[in-house]
């Protein structure tokens, strides 16, 4: 596709990916992204891990220099809010900005922090983290000795009570799960994660949830479901995040799963008009069937993907989605097509194991520590529909 303009909703990894690509694969329009934040792209893993605990620089985050904007004819505007998209009219409204016409869209919103439906969680002196404000806002509270309650163990809360507690913070934990990552991982990985996190210091207090959040003088109470208040300098939100669909969806674009429904080179079905990132409902050509992903490693793949796309190129969605997260100073790595399992298999080896998952004897994903050839051979396995190990 050449002439016109493709625009760029979203300035995080999708978005810039989708452009990146979108040059390497010739294609010739004028290119603009639209970021809500005032940033250019940076890495947002590092929020809860090494730049929290300020063992990484604000200058090591962006992704690309500020010349790669130039140097490819990318227009980058920072804080520009996208308010409406317009199909027939072919153009996206911004708050500040006025419109932007285009021949060809990339919508890469992304999500934003989830706050639980209970009393007080709409505090705007709660801690939350998407942003590098965010994560400097909590380290300048996370002083030595300071009182910090982390709600939600998945890997953003396990994250950031691993780096608070490095940062000499007295942390506890509380979820609902009975062991961390109960729901996505299973019992065995939970109960290991658990011990990572208690040999750092973490209280965890597992099994109930959060019945509210109550401001107190200083400091907040947090009320665990049965009584029990906990108390806290610092609360942090760890309780997962929401797809930013508005703008799809009042565009009428079809919405199913909390995500936009794409194809597997992410077109959605209206002329001119992708997806990627946090916002697909996207179909993937290896697993058969579309997939809700929120990994960074796939916000990137897909933005890829789009861009190539929409310069004239083949590209699909064909493999497995994966992370990699460090608590503290452990790392792991996942594989996994992310929608359910019905057998689990563990292997262990010194310091480094292996959690197979199997669904019907077919491999459907594998997490391990310290077992890279597991990882890779693990990797395989799911895209191909390989027998569990």
């Amino acid at each position: 596709m050449n002439g016109g303009a493709l625009v760029i909703v979203g300035g995080g990894p999708a978005g810039l990916a989708a452009a990146r690509s979108y040059r390497d694969a010739g294609g010739d329009m004028a290119v603009t992204m639209l970021a809500g934040e005032r940033h250019h792209p940076y890495k947002r893993p590092p929020l809860t891990k090494d730049y929290l605990r300020g063992e990484t620089d604000r200058s090591e985050l962006p992704i690309e220099s500020p010349s790669f904007f130039d140097d490819n004819d990318i227009t980058f505007v920072p804080g520009a809010r996208a308010r409406a998209l317009d199909l027939r009219a072919r153009t996206v409204a911004t708050e500040d900005h006025g419109d932007f016409g285009y021949e060809a869209c990339v919508l890469a919103t992304g999500s934003e922090p989830f706050r639980l439906p209970i009393p007080g969680a709409d505090d705007p002196e709660l801690h939350v983290m998407r942003t590098i404000e965010d994560s400097d806002r909590l380290a300048a509270a996370a002083v030595a000795g300071a009182r910090a309650v982390v709600v939600g163990s998945g890997f953003i809360g396990c994250e950031a009570a691993a780096s608070l507690a490095m940062r000499g913070a007295e942390v506890t934990l509380v979820s609902d799960e009975a062991v961390p990552q109960e729901r996505r991982l299973g019992d065995e990985a939970g109960s290991r994660i658990r011990t990572w996190l208690e040999e750092l210091g973490v209280t965890l207090k597992m099994g109930a949830g959060v019945a509210g959040i109550e401001a107190g003088d200083g400091c907040h109470g947090v009320t665990v479901e049965g009584g029990e208040s906990v108390q806290g300098d610092i609360v942090f939100l760890g309780t997962g995040v929401r797809a930013r669909v508005a703008l799809a969806e009042a565009a009428g674009l079809p919405i199913a799963e909390g995500g936009v429904v794409t194809d597997s080179s992410m077109h959605t079905g209206a002329e001119d008009i992708w997806a990627a990132g946090d916002i697909t409902y996207a179909m993937n050509a290896a697993a058969g069937r579309r997939l809700r992903v929120e990994h960074w490693g796939e916000a990137l793949n897909q933005g890829t993907i789009a861009g190539k796309a929409i310069a004239g190129a083949v590209a699909r969605w064909d493999i497995a989605p994966g992370f990699w997260s460090t608590i503290g100073t452990k790392t792991l790595k996942h594989v996994a097509w992310g929608d359910g399992h019905d057998e689990v298999r563990v292997e262990e080896d010194g310091d480094g194991w292996s959690v197979w998952y199997g669904s019907r004897g077919v491999t459907v994903g594998v997490l391990t520590h310290n077992r890279d050839d597991d990882h890779d051979t693990g990797r395989k396995l799911v895209e191909t529909k390989g027998p569990l190990p």
